[in-house]
């Protein structure tokens, strides 16, 4: 049989704001456990609810970004559940009218050369509250509660299950947590569950537009996690059913140790919760004024930087989609291409190799990147006008990011005598040393050898320790091997 899997994500996403959804108590991440929660946190006897504006306006500028409508009036919701970790014994949530309605994510899956863009629609964005967190280490049986992210501000981002595999499903996730963290709505940062996603699974025979009973993965905190929690799960439910089986509908967790998943509890549906509208939050209006205003305050969306770079620089979409993953990595291609305008490709493609590569192999960000823009277009102009080939700046590149002579290119050619030989007289006196000292070589190239003319360029360039210029040496080489 032949199986399709259909996947719908919940991405969870921190809201950036100093205090929390409903009080004023603090949302700073570390706190000693119980330190930040308040009497509205803990839900005390006679304490009121008050809304959060810059919670709300986070909403919004997410909705606009999405192309979604914004909900006026918008209604809380009280979604009623016990858990040790939520004080009232119900969440504040939303239900029938979301902040935010539709709207749509573009994705850019697989690499250069066999990537393709797909669009995945998204069903909603709501606000709530989150819970506290239970902590079952260290306590000698018992369970700890940590009240502390109580009342945080949460947007939940709801797609439709427009995702057919896990490469699908990462790309959206990506793209999800580069465009909140572009649109500084969210720090995106996995690690203290700002921005976390469930993934809902289930899939159905090729061809069959019939969705099969889904299971929910709660809590995936990582990209990497989410790839192996979904394909451990599509595996999972094809056995099941190929063996003639059911699927139960559940929520399950994803055990990274083992890379499976495992029951949690059986999946409620939204009736379950007993979904009624908050008597204490009164209709949240939102006025035309206030979106426009929040429109006007939107940087220029990664979409249309990574059209900008296709149309202005002759990058393919891959290369724009590389550049544009985070604002301050298109900041740093701008910066960089900005002085050196006509090498965008150049640019480009050193930032996503070398930069990229560096910054990867040290765990750090764009922004702790030891080279500056600046630094990096005098290397590069350096390349491209013959000073040094671009074997030797990797070299150069190597001692600016250890900050020798300040970063400064040109001081490091200098001092360490790199600069590439350019002198055709000096090159030809080099290459007819070179022929005259490797006769068989000149005449196996004669009789077709393709490898003796690449030992020739070999040897001109180790006698000049990489020094010579390489395309001057091809072109020569093959001058004086045709007369």
């Amino acid at each position: 049989m032949q199986w399709e899997i259909v996947i719908g994500l919940e991405v969870h996403t921190q809201l950036s704001t100093q205090s929390k959804i409903f009080s004023g108590a603090p949302t700073r991440f570390g706190a000693a456990p119980n330190a930040q929660a308040c009497a509205v946190d803990i839900a005390l006897p006679g304490v009121l609810p008050v809304l959060n504006h810059g919670a709300v306006e986070r909403a919004i500028r997410f909705g606009l970004s999405v192309g979604a409508k914004i909900n006026s009036p918008s209604i809380f919701a009280r979604k009623n559940y016990f858990y040790p970790d939520l004080p009232k014994g119900y969440q504040i949530s939303q239900y029938e009218l979301p902040v935010v309605a539709g709207g749509s994510v573009k994705i850019q899956v697989g690499g250069a050369g066999n990537q393709y863009e797909k669009t995945i629609r998204l069903t909603r964005a709501h606000l709530e509250e989150d819970a506290g967190k239970s902590l079952h280490e260290d306590f000698q049986g018992m369970t700890g509660i940590d009240l502390n992210r109580a009342g945080t501000p949460l947007l939940e981002i709801v797609s439709e299950p427009d995702m057919r595999s896990s490469d699908e499903a990462v790309a959206f996730a990506k793209s999800l947590h580069s465009l909140v963290r572009w649109i500084d709505i969210c720090d995106g940062n996995m690690q203290e569950g700002s921005f976390r996603c469930d993934a809902n699974v289930s899939v159905r025979l090729l061809g069959s537009d019939r969705l099969g009973t889904r299971c929910e993965i709660k809590n995936l905190n990582s990209f990497r996690f989410l790839e192996k929690a979904i394909n451990y799960e599509a595996r999972r439910q094809i056995e099941i059913l190929e063996d003639g089986g059911t699927i139960r509908q559940e929520t399950r967790l994803y055990d990274s140790d083992k890379n499976e998943t495992r029951t949690m509890r059986s999946k409620e549906d939204a009736q379950d919760y007993r979904y009624f509208p908050d008597p204490d939050l009164l209709p949240l209006a939102i006025s035309e004024d206030w979106i426009n205003h929040v429109r006007t305050m939107l940087p220029q969306l990664p979409e249309v930087r990574r059209s900008n770079y296709i149309t202005e620089y002759g990058l393919s979409s891959y290369d724009a989609g590389v550049l544009t993953s985070s604002k301050e990595m298109a900041s740093y291609f701008e910066r960089t291409v900005e002085l050196l305008p006509a090498q965008a490709k150049l640019c480009a493609n050193w930032i996503m190799s070398e930069v990229n590569g560096r910054l990867h192999k040290e765990s750090l960000d764009i922004a702790q990147c030891p080279v500056t823009p600046a630094q990096l277009s005098l290397l590069l102009l350096r390349v491209s006008d013959g000073t040094i080939s671009g074997k030797t700046a990797k070299d150069v590149f190597d001692a600016m990011w250890r900050i020798e002579c300040n970063g400064d290119a040109d001081l490091i050619i200098e001092s360490k005598g790199l600069k590439q030989i350019s002198d055709m007289s000096e090159i030809e006196k080099l290459i007819d040393d070179i022929l005259a000292a490797n006769p068989q070589q000149v005449s196996d190239y004669h009789s077709g050898k393709e490898k003796a003319f690449n030992s020739l360029v070999g040897q001109a360039m180790k006698a000049t320790k990489g020094k010579a210029n390489p395309s001057q040496v091809n072109d020569l080489l093959k001058k004086k091997l045709a007369g």
